[in-house]
């Protein structure tokens, strides 16, 4: 069926009507700059929203962006879940070892992570909103839910209650929901941008592809990603209420154009729409030359002896003596997690992730859809499947997401289970092996679902914000624990760690702010705003 991109036929429209009126305005307005009114009639100006806000999902940059979105990133996700993950260590502190990565809050840096998974994504998204109700274009609203959520949920993960439900308002003073209310409203969003989206896909009816970098305007994929975005929120709150867990797990899974199942779904950022992306983590290995492996990490990877070892990770630096020997032949090391070491040559040395600037920053991808469905199987069964052949499914995908043709059967026999962690030298340390748990398929449903996790952990690398928040909610994998806890005084356990961030000083600056942070807070678990508490949905 000929893709129809209704975009252009309607920006034809305007450009004719342009020729056939005078316009006295134009006489005195500069030829060389874009008008707003312009800019609605040749889709500028809500093509370049899309964009805007698919590039708060993720902070991501160009080279014209110079070092701004790089250290955007540091701050916000990979000094805290990128690290709290265990995917990653630093070759470097900061504070004086009081920061993030030692579990004590660094208020601007949280402050960032706010401002950039929901504030930067408000406005884009209010625009949008405005933009389709004003030109009735619905599909152009339900991708900007979609992208609202994808990036939103970040937030509502990290800090918990916040605004939602009024956030069109036109007020500064915008009141927070609970957690299961917003939950709840995600559902309800996501179902009503899926059906929008389902009747262009089956019409073969592009959704701004020029503008759309993700996937050049493709409803399909882009309904496969809302479903598979469907499932990960739904089982995010499968301990909190099972039952609105199971209704729209089944709901992503049932649909006529369903979830993701290869690998060309994955929703990513590199190139597209005229831009090319650079990954924020190769800057932060090469440039910065801080972001090392992290030690469970190494601990899983060597120890189950994966083949995803030398696709996530660099051999040491041939002059450091530190390296250990894989099963390939080669030498790997990690950076242990919260130390006070500081900038030093023997970390340098370590191993890098083989992460390139062209490497795509991912979104959600199809080897996280097959391990979520393992899951729903394992506990549910019936219509959701079979646990193990899902499982499997999960692992080959992952496999050949990474370019891996090993082969799975053998991986998941091996009987290989994660090793110790253990580094020499002038900033010597040793951590007993995380856990004892194979990979095969095999024990009680709870030694088969941190299978799952531990398999689901490994393939979601380098997404750490993920990979933070499913080991939150499931206890899964073990981690190796940090050096120091800089956190204690807030209630923060060397083996709880981090379970939400702190809502930012500004918050309760003024006295309206004030209001709205002690209401917000109430909402919590315990009613007490501090990195230890839980949030609604991680409560195992």
């Amino acid at each position: 069926m000929k893709k129809i991109n209704q975009y252009k036929f309607i920006a034809g429209v305007f450009a004719v009507s342009l020729l056939t009126s005078c316009n006295y305005e134009e006489i005195n307005t500069n030829p060389f700059e874009l008008t707003d009114e312009e800019g609605v009639m040749d889709g500028v100006a809500v093509g370049g929203l899309i964009t805007t806000i698919e590039r708060t999902v993720f902070p991501v940059g160009t080279q014209a962006d110079d070092t701004d979105i790089i250290n955007q990133y540091q701050t916000d996700y990979h000094l805290s879940a990128d690290c709290w993950s265990g995917f990653f260590g630093q070759n470097n502190t900061w504070g004086g070892g009081n920061s993030n990565v030692t579990y004590f809050l660094n208020d601007s840096w949280i402050s960032g992570t706010y401002k950039r998974a929901y504030t930067n994504a408000l406005d884009p998204w209010k625009k949008l909103k405005a933009a389709a109700e004003k030109n009735n274009t619905p599909e152009v609203f339900a991708l900007a839910q979609i992208l609202k959520i994808s990036a939103w949920h970040k937030a509502l993960e990290c800090f918990g209650p916040m605004p939602y439900s009024h956030a069109a308002d036109a007020t500064m003073n915008i009141p927070f929901d609970s957690e299961k209310d917003i939950y709840t409203a995600i559902f309800k969003d996501l179902t009503e941008a899926i059906e929008i989206l389902t009747e262009k896909a089956e019409n073969g009816v592009e959704v701004m592809s020029e503008y759309d970098v993700v996937y050049a305007g493709n409803s399909t994929k882009w309904v496969k990603y809302a479903n598979s975005l469907l499932l990960r929120l739904a089982m995010r709150v499968r301990y909190a209420d099972e039952a609105l867990s199971k209704q729209y797990v089944s709901q992503a899974l049932n649909h006529s154009i369903g979830v993701m199942t290869a690998k060309d779904d994955e929703a990513q950022m590199s190139t597209g729409a005229g831009y090319t992306f650079r990954n924020n983590i190769y800057w932060l290995s090469e440039q910065y030359d801080e972001s090392r492996m992290g030690s469970s990490m190494f601990s899983y990877l060597m120890g189950y002896e994966d083949p995803r070892l030398s696709a996530y990770f660099l051999p040491v630096d041939s002059k450091s003596t530190q390296g250990k020997e894989a099963f390939d032949g080669k030498q790997y090391q990690a950076v242990p997690a919260g130390h006070l070491y500081g900038k030093n040559d023997e970390y340098k040395m370590f191993s890098k992730p083989n992460i390139q600037a062209a490497t795509p920053t991912y979104w959600l991808r199809a080897s996280e859809v097959y391990f979520l469905r393992a899951e729903a199987a394992l506990i549910w069964g019936g219509e959701f499947g079979n646990a193990e052949d899902l499982y499997k499914q999960g692992i080959e995908m992952s496999f050949q997401e990474n370019g891996i043709s090993s082969a799975v059967d053998a991986y998941m026999n091996s009987g290989k289970t994660p090793i110790k962690h253990e580094v020499g030298g002038s900033y010597s340390c040793s951590f007993a092996a995380p856990c004892a748990t194979t990979v095969k398929f095999e024990g009680n449903t709870e030694q088969k679902l941190e299978k799952i996790m531990i398999q689901k952990w490994i393939a979601l690398f380098p997404n750490g914000q993920e990979a933070w928040t499913e080991w939150r909610r499931t206890g899964y994998p073990k981690l190796n624990p940090v050096m120091a806890n800089r956190g204690s005084s807030q209630g923060v356990t060397t083996e709880g760690g981090i379970r939400r961030m702190i809502y930012p000083i500004s918050f309760y600056q003024t006295a309206d702010g004030q209001k709205i942070y002690n209401e917000a807070v109430k909402m919590l678990s315990n009613g007490q705003d501090l990195p230890s508490t839980h949030l609604w949905w991680d409560c195992k």
